[in-house]
Protein backbone atom coordinates (compact mmCIF):
# COMPACT_ATOMS: atom_id res chain seq x y z
CA UNK A 1 0.00 0.00 0.00
CA UNK A 2 1.14 3.51 -1.10
CA UNK A 3 2.17 5.77 2.17
CA UNK A 4 0.92 8.83 2.61
CA UNK A 5 3.69 9.87 4.46
CA UNK A 6 6.07 9.72 1.10
CA UNK A 7 3.89 12.21 -1.01
CA UNK A 8 5.42 15.98 -0.74
CA UNK A 9 3.85 19.11 -1.65
CA UNK A 10 6.64 21.67 -3.20
CA UNK A 11 5.25 25.12 -2.94
CA UNK A 12 7.33 27.93 -4.89
CA UNK A 13 6.84 31.25 -3.23
CA UNK A 14 7.91 34.92 -3.95
CA UNK A 15 6.33 37.54 -1.98
CA UNK A 16 2.92 35.94 -1.63
CA UNK A 17 2.89 36.90 2.66
CA UNK A 18 -1.12 37.76 2.16
CA UNK A 19 -2.13 34.58 0.69
CA UNK A 20 0.35 31.69 2.19
CA UNK A 21 -1.63 30.85 5.24
CA UNK A 22 -5.17 30.13 3.23
CA UNK A 23 -2.61 28.01 0.60
CA UNK A 24 -1.02 26.11 3.61
CA UNK A 25 -4.32 25.68 5.92
CA UNK A 26 -6.04 24.36 2.60
CA UNK A 27 -3.38 21.99 2.18
CA UNK A 28 -2.86 21.03 5.76
CA UNK A 29 -6.74 20.36 6.52
CA UNK A 30 -6.88 18.11 3.55
CA UNK A 31 -4.62 15.92 5.56
CA UNK A 32 -1.24 16.74 3.95
CA UNK A 33 1.60 17.03 6.04
CA UNK A 34 4.88 17.00 3.87
CA UNK A 35 4.53 20.53 2.80
CA UNK A 36 8.07 22.12 1.79
CA UNK A 37 7.55 26.10 0.91
CA UNK A 38 10.62 27.75 -1.17
CA UNK A 39 11.13 31.36 -0.47
CA UNK A 40 12.27 32.57 -3.66
CA UNK A 41 14.23 35.76 -2.31
CA UNK A 42 10.92 36.95 -1.12
CA UNK A 43 10.85 40.95 0.35
CA UNK A 44 7.93 40.58 2.45
CA UNK A 45 7.16 38.63 5.39
CA UNK A 46 6.68 35.43 3.59
CA UNK A 47 8.88 33.03 5.39
CA UNK A 48 8.15 34.56 8.71
CA UNK A 49 4.63 33.73 8.16
CA UNK A 50 5.23 29.95 6.89
CA UNK A 51 7.52 30.10 9.79
CA UNK A 52 4.29 29.65 11.51
CA UNK A 53 2.90 26.45 10.38
CA UNK A 54 4.49 23.04 10.32
CA UNK A 55 6.14 23.23 7.27
CA UNK A 56 9.72 22.82 5.81
CA UNK A 57 11.15 26.38 4.92
CA UNK A 58 13.96 27.04 2.40
CA UNK A 59 15.05 30.42 1.59
CA UNK A 60 16.71 31.81 -1.16
CA UNK A 61 18.55 34.44 -0.67
CA UNK A 62 17.58 36.09 -3.71
CA UNK A 63 14.89 35.64 -6.06
CA UNK A 64 16.52 32.88 -8.79
CA UNK A 65 12.68 32.34 -10.68
CA UNK A 66 10.11 29.95 -9.97
CA UNK A 67 12.10 26.64 -11.76
CA UNK A 68 15.19 26.94 -9.35
CA UNK A 69 12.65 27.13 -6.62
CA UNK A 70 10.52 23.73 -7.99
CA UNK A 71 14.21 22.55 -8.09
CA UNK A 72 15.38 23.37 -4.92
CA UNK A 73 12.33 21.57 -3.30
CA UNK A 74 12.62 18.51 -5.38
CA UNK A 75 16.19 18.02 -4.61
CA UNK A 76 15.08 18.32 -0.97
CA UNK A 77 12.29 15.95 -1.32
CA UNK A 78 13.91 13.53 -3.05
CA UNK A 79 16.34 13.79 0.36
CA UNK A 80 13.67 12.52 2.23
CA UNK A 81 12.64 9.99 0.38
CA UNK A 82 9.81 11.34 -1.49
CA UNK A 83 7.86 9.07 -3.77
CA UNK A 84 5.31 11.47 -5.52
CA UNK A 85 6.09 15.09 -5.80
CA UNK A 86 3.73 17.88 -5.93
CA UNK A 87 4.03 20.60 -7.35
CA UNK A 88 1.26 23.58 -6.09
CA UNK A 89 1.32 27.79 -6.86
CA UNK A 90 1.17 30.09 -3.99
CA UNK A 91 -1.31 32.33 -4.65
CA UNK A 92 -4.46 30.33 -4.37
CA UNK A 93 -5.31 28.98 -7.82
CA UNK A 94 -4.93 25.82 -7.04
CA UNK A 95 -7.23 23.62 -4.65
CA UNK A 96 -5.81 20.49 -2.61
CA UNK A 97 -8.47 18.67 -3.37
CA UNK A 98 -7.47 18.24 -6.74
CA UNK A 99 -4.65 16.37 -5.57
CA UNK A 100 -6.04 12.87 -5.03
CA UNK A 101 -6.93 12.86 -8.44
CA UNK A 102 -3.82 13.38 -9.14
CA UNK A 103 -1.98 11.55 -7.85
CA UNK A 104 -4.15 8.30 -8.57
CA UNK A 105 -2.04 7.45 -11.98
CA UNK A 106 1.27 7.25 -10.34
CA UNK A 107 0.06 5.02 -7.74
CA UNK A 108 -1.49 2.86 -9.78
CA UNK A 109 1.64 2.57 -12.03
CA UNK A 110 -0.36 4.49 -14.89
CA UNK A 111 1.95 7.06 -15.11
CA UNK A 112 5.24 8.55 -13.84
CA UNK A 113 4.09 12.31 -13.89
CA UNK A 114 0.70 13.65 -14.16
CA UNK A 115 -0.16 16.93 -15.73
CA UNK A 116 -2.83 19.24 -14.39
CA UNK A 117 -5.05 20.58 -16.86
CA UNK A 118 -7.47 23.16 -16.18
CA UNK A 119 -9.26 23.09 -19.81
CA UNK A 120 -10.73 19.79 -19.46
CA UNK A 121 -13.36 20.20 -17.01
CA UNK A 122 -14.31 23.76 -18.02
CA UNK A 123 -14.07 24.36 -14.16
CA UNK A 124 -11.39 27.05 -14.04
CA UNK A 125 -12.62 31.24 -14.75
CA UNK A 126 -9.59 31.48 -17.24
CA UNK A 127 -9.74 35.01 -18.58
CA UNK A 128 -10.24 34.83 -22.61
CA UNK A 129 -6.75 36.47 -23.44
CA UNK A 130 -5.23 34.05 -21.04
CA UNK A 131 -6.27 31.08 -22.73
CA UNK A 132 -5.67 32.24 -25.93
CA UNK A 133 -2.32 32.46 -25.02
CA UNK A 134 -2.19 29.25 -23.06
CA UNK A 135 -3.21 27.54 -26.55
CA UNK A 136 -1.20 29.06 -28.61
CA UNK A 137 1.88 27.92 -26.00
CA UNK A 138 0.39 24.44 -26.15
CA UNK A 139 0.42 24.30 -29.78
CA UNK A 140 3.74 25.13 -29.96
CA UNK A 141 5.02 23.05 -27.44
CA UNK A 142 3.13 20.01 -29.44
CA UNK A 143 4.83 21.42 -33.04
CA UNK A 144 7.99 21.39 -31.17
CA UNK A 145 8.04 17.92 -29.12
CA UNK A 146 5.48 15.95 -30.33
CA UNK A 147 2.92 16.17 -27.05
CA UNK A 148 -0.44 17.47 -27.51
CA UNK A 149 -1.50 18.67 -23.97
CA UNK A 150 -3.94 21.85 -24.11
CA UNK A 151 -2.29 23.27 -21.07
CA UNK A 152 1.29 22.78 -21.15
CA UNK A 153 2.31 25.63 -18.39
CA UNK A 154 -0.03 24.53 -15.46
CA UNK A 155 1.82 24.42 -12.33
CA UNK A 156 -0.06 21.58 -10.63
CA UNK A 157 1.45 18.39 -11.09
CA UNK A 158 2.36 15.32 -9.63
CA UNK A 159 5.91 13.81 -10.48
CA UNK A 160 7.21 10.06 -9.19
CA UNK A 161 10.54 9.77 -7.85
CA UNK A 162 11.31 7.60 -10.57
CA UNK A 163 10.54 10.50 -13.00
CA UNK A 164 11.99 13.34 -11.04
CA UNK A 165 15.23 11.23 -11.02
CA UNK A 166 15.01 11.54 -15.05
CA UNK A 167 14.31 15.38 -15.28
CA UNK A 168 16.77 17.67 -15.03
CA UNK A 169 15.61 21.20 -15.04
CA UNK A 170 17.49 23.86 -16.42
CA UNK A 171 15.73 26.85 -16.45
CA UNK A 172 15.42 29.50 -13.32
CA UNK A 173 12.44 31.26 -14.72
CA UNK A 174 8.90 29.84 -16.35
CA UNK A 175 10.04 28.09 -18.86
CA UNK A 176 10.56 24.95 -16.55
CA UNK A 177 7.06 24.07 -17.35
CA UNK A 178 8.24 23.72 -21.28
CA UNK A 179 11.61 22.24 -20.30
CA UNK A 180 9.47 19.44 -18.46
CA UNK A 181 7.14 18.83 -21.14
CA UNK A 182 10.91 18.24 -23.35
CA UNK A 183 12.02 16.12 -20.90
CA UNK A 184 8.96 14.12 -21.24
CA UNK A 185 9.71 13.36 -24.66
CA UNK A 186 13.00 12.96 -24.72
CA UNK A 187 13.78 10.41 -21.71
CA UNK A 188 10.01 8.76 -22.65
CA UNK A 189 8.63 9.75 -19.39
CA UNK A 190 5.02 7.95 -19.50
CA UNK A 191 2.49 10.88 -18.66
CA UNK A 192 -1.06 11.38 -17.93
CA UNK A 193 -3.43 14.50 -17.76
CA UNK A 194 -5.56 15.12 -15.25
CA UNK A 195 -8.24 17.78 -15.03
CA UNK A 196 -8.10 20.38 -12.70
CA UNK A 197 -9.30 23.88 -11.18
CA UNK A 198 -7.72 26.88 -11.51
CA UNK A 199 -9.34 29.82 -9.44
CA UNK A 200 -8.59 33.14 -10.92
CA UNK A 201 -9.24 36.14 -9.04
CA UNK A 202 -7.75 39.74 -9.22
CA UNK A 203 -4.53 39.30 -7.12
CA UNK A 204 -3.55 35.58 -8.90
CA UNK A 205 -4.19 37.50 -11.95
CA UNK A 206 -1.82 40.39 -10.62
CA UNK A 207 0.76 38.36 -9.67
CA UNK A 208 1.10 36.20 -13.03
CA UNK A 209 2.48 35.73 -15.44
CA UNK A 210 2.42 38.39 -18.54
CA UNK A 211 1.52 38.45 -21.55
CA UNK A 212 5.01 39.47 -22.74
CA UNK A 213 6.71 37.18 -20.27
CA UNK A 214 4.95 34.66 -21.98
CA UNK A 215 5.94 35.67 -25.14
CA UNK A 216 9.52 36.00 -24.17
CA UNK A 217 9.40 32.29 -22.39
CA UNK A 218 8.00 30.61 -25.74
CA UNK A 219 10.43 32.69 -27.71
CA UNK A 220 13.12 31.32 -25.78
CA UNK A 221 12.05 27.52 -25.83
CA UNK A 222 11.61 27.78 -29.82
CA UNK A 223 15.58 29.13 -29.55
CA UNK A 224 16.36 26.04 -27.23
CA UNK A 225 14.82 23.75 -29.72
CA UNK A 226 16.32 25.14 -33.21
CA UNK A 227 19.62 25.30 -31.95
CA UNK A 228 20.14 22.79 -28.93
Amino acid sequence: MFKSDKIYIIIPAYNEASLIPTVLNDLINNGYKNIIVVDDGSTDNTSGIVKNFNVDLIKHPVNMGPGAAIKTGIDYALLKNAKIMITFDADGQHLAKDIPNLISPIINNQAEITLGNRFINNMSNVPVFKKIILKLGAFLMFLMYGILSSDSHNGLKAISKSAALKINIKSNGWEYCSEIIEEIMLKKIKYIEVPVTVNYSDYSIKKGQKIYNSFYIVSKMFLKWIFG
